[in-house]
Formats: C-alpha cells, sequence, structure tokens
C-alpha cells in the first residue's frame, strides 16, 4: 500500500516490550513481502500467533482446478447468471479462467464462511451484488456492490453476507497494487491518478474474538489444508504499517476521457504479475465532433481480454447477447470489436442528444493465454463466435 496506517495500540517503537494489562507480553507478528524488502505491518496478538494443534489435508473436487486450453482458438461468452447460488465465498467459488499468473473465479455466495487464508498470493474480490462484512485479524470492513476489496497474501479472514452476494474473484500468484505510474516515488497517489488515498477504506479499529481450537483453511501451491490454531487468530489489539486489506468501490474510479476514443490503459485500476485489472464506468462520451464514440476493432496480440459486465448499457455489444452478469473473452490471435451495426446506430444517437455512457465493466487484461474452468465451460453461449458474421 502507498501510506502509512496505525490501529488499535501499539508500542511506540518496533520489537520493545509490549505487555499486556496483567504483564504478559503481547506477541508480534510481521506481515512482510519479498523477504523483509517491501511493504510490512506489524500485528501485536494476546496469544502466539504460531500455536497450532492440528494439520488437516483438504480435498477439493478434481474439475474445480482443471484448466482446459482455449482450443480451437475462439472468443467466448460465460453467462455467470446460469451457475448455481450456494455455499460462501470462499469453497463455493466457480473457476472460470486462469493461467500461471491468475485465476479468475466467480461465486454467489448465500451464507458465511469459515477463516480461511491464501498463501499463494492477493486477491482482489470485485462484489458485483449484495452486502457482506469482511473480518479479517486487520479488522473489519463493511462492504457492498461495486466494491474491490484488495486482500494481502497470507490474511486471515473470512466473508459474512448479509443476504445473497455474487462477486468475481481476481486470485494472483503474486501481488495486487495501484499501478505503477499513479503513484510518486515515495508511493503517494500523484493529482493524473483516477483515484487517491482519500476512496481506499481500511479496517479503522481491531476486531478481538476469544476461542480455542479455532480452524482455518489455508491454500498453498500444495493445494488446501485446514489448520487447527490454538487461539483465535482475531486477538489483535493493534497494528501498523503500509500492508492491509482494503476496498475501493468502482463509483469512486475517475474516467479519464479524450476527444476521441481512449484505449483500454485510461481505465486501468491495479496490476498484478502478468495482467492489470481495468474499470469501465459511466463518463462523458468521446466529444469530437466527428468522434466515433464507440471501441474500433482491436487486436491484442500479446494479451487475453476477460471482460465481466458489472451494469449499465454497453452499446458496442449490442446484438450479442451480452447482458448484465455477462463474461466476455477475447483472446490474442482474434480480432474483436463493435457488434455489426452498433457503430452507426451511436453515431446516430449522439446525433439525437446521447452525450454519455452507462456502462460499467471489470476487465482483466493477461499477458499470457487464459485457459478455460469448469465453472465458464458450464455456462457457455455457444453461439457468442458467430455474431460478428450475422
Amino acid at each position: 500500500m502507498p501510506f502509512y496506517r496505525v490501529v488499535g495500540e501499539v508500542p511506540r517503537k518496533r520489537h520493545i516490550q509490549f505487555r499486556q494489562p496483567d504483564g504478559a507480553l503481547y506477541s508480534e507478528e510481521l506481515m512482510g513481502e519479498e523477504g523483509f524488502s517491501a511493504d510490512s505491518s506489524l500485528l501485536y496478538h494476546r496469544h502466539l500467533p504460531t500455536a497450532i494443534v492440528k494439520s488437516e489435508a483438504v480435498t477439493e473436487a478434481e474439475e474445480s482446478t482443471v484448466l482446459a486450453p482455449n482450443h480451437p482458438l475462439s472468443p467466448r461468452h460465460f453467462r455467470t447468471g446460469e451457475l448455481p447460488a450456494g455455499g460462501d465465498l470462499v469453497t463455493g467459488r466457480r473457476l472460470l479462467a486462469g493461467n500461471g499468473d491468475v485465476r479468475i473465479l466467480y461465486a454467489a455466495a448465500t451464507r458465511a464462511g469459515e477463516l480461511y487464508r491464501n498463501s499463494m498470493g492477493d486477491e482482489c474480490v470485485y462484489l458485483a451484488s449484495g452486502q457482506a462484512r469482511f473480518e479479517s485479524t486487520y479488522g473489519a470492513l463493511d462492504v457492498g456492490e461495486g466494491d474491490y476489496v484488495v486482500i494481502p497474501t497470507g490474511t486471515i479472514h473470512r466473508w459474512v453476507p448479509r443476504g445473497p452476494v455474487t462477486a468475481l474473484v481476481i486470485a494472483a500468484a503474486g501481488h495486487i497494487r495501484p499501478p505503477k505510474r499513479y503513484l510518486s516515488r515515495h508511493g503517494q497517489f500523484l493529482e493524473h491518478a483516477p483515484y487517491c488515498e482519500r476512496d481506499l477504506r481500511a479496517p479503522a479499529e481491531p476486531l478481538i474474538e476469544a476461542g480455542e481450537d479455532v480452524p482455518v483453511l489455508v491454500r498453498t501451491r500444495g493445494g488446501l489444508t485446514r489448520l487447527t490454531y490454538r487461539n483465535h487468530p482475531f486477538d489483535v489489539v493493534g497494528w501498523d504499517g503500509h500492508l492491509y486489506p482494503y476496498a475501493f468501490n468502482i463509483a469512486d474510479f475517475e474516467p479519464i476521457v479524450k476527444r476521441t476514443h481512449a484505449p483500454p490503459p485510461v481505465h486501468q485500476t491495479f496490476e498484478g504479475p502478468g495482467f492489470v485489472i481495468c474499470s469501465f464506468c459511466p463518463r462523458p462520451l468521446d466529444f469530437h465532433p466527428d468522434a466515433v464514440p464507440i471501441p474500433y476493432n482491436h487486436h491484442n496480440v500479446d494479451s487475453d481480454e476477460f471482460m465481466f459486465y458489472a451494469g449499465g448499457d454497453y452499446g458496442a455489444r449490442k446484438g450479442s447477447g451480452i447482458d448484465v452478469g455477462s463474461v466476455s473473452l477475447h483472446p490474442a490471435g482474434f480480432t474483436h470489436g463493435p457488434q455489426p451495426g452498433s457503430v452507426e446506430a451511436v453515431i446516430d444517437a449522439v446525433r439525437n442528444g446521447l452525450t454519455e455512457t452507462s456502462e460499467l465493466a471489470v476487465m482483466v487484461d493477461t499477458f499470457r493465454p487464459l485457459d478455460l474452468g469448469e465453472g465458464a465451460l458450464g455456462c457457455e453461449d455457444p453461439s457468442y463466435a458467430w455474431t460478428w458474421a450475422r
């Protein structure tokens, strides 16, 4: 994270004695990236964060982890609304696509989950609908529709929905951060950035729970393990540092507009190893008198384009079957663009007074090909690839 926070009680200096009211020492836990060479936070626990009493392997259904190549090469359309609801926001996830850098999943959760720790990489969870309470060792966040929740690697947390929740989960094999070009060399958001520190919400107070023999589901590259901790991990009385979970609502993204159509990098919101995340938000249409206010045909020769349509009206896709909850996958090796007839339709609409677009979408561009998961293959529209030829 680009700025420092302190929450709860911490001593004046790091790594000095910090005692509880009964005289016992609080236990430190340093959460840090890149071997003590990058961002970190220091948490103070009432109990030892190292005390486990059991470790059990957890078997996953094979189909939930297997990826199949996009072969023969084809643009794809998946209707996530056709996937059945149920489960929680972790174990109820359905794998849509992935590669060695990132896995993209979808969940339609109806109940609270158990404690979870992803030790493979950061997660960015976009809440497409509903509300939930995100609880972690750092504290709690109330989140809802349109929120991105960025969760650092190794954070013990759980999701407590308030009713049904749908979410797109972007699970990295590394760290997810704001784009470097938005930040000063010291980490402050610059004036040209489409969002800033004021837009980010982080836990404001400790979340303390008591309990013994508490299970935590842990994901590593070897698979899932359930560790049982002697004491509840939510026993942190204070922490400080630059590494913590935070929320950012897509409505706080300030679109960059041009007189003619701007390319996708102006919509970039986060970056990860081998991929970027972009937010397409309501904004004024291109305003050159002869502008074509719709995407041009393009061929991303170095990336696959995964687009989740979260809301609004996507004029460029009219007639393709794309709707709210849809996912389009346009792979490298395929030229894609507006549906036939949509360019003239939008130009006519502008002549008749249309001045802005209401589209809302989350895009993941990857720099290695995306393979397909069982979730995507279970809700595919098989006619999509031929819609440009109609």
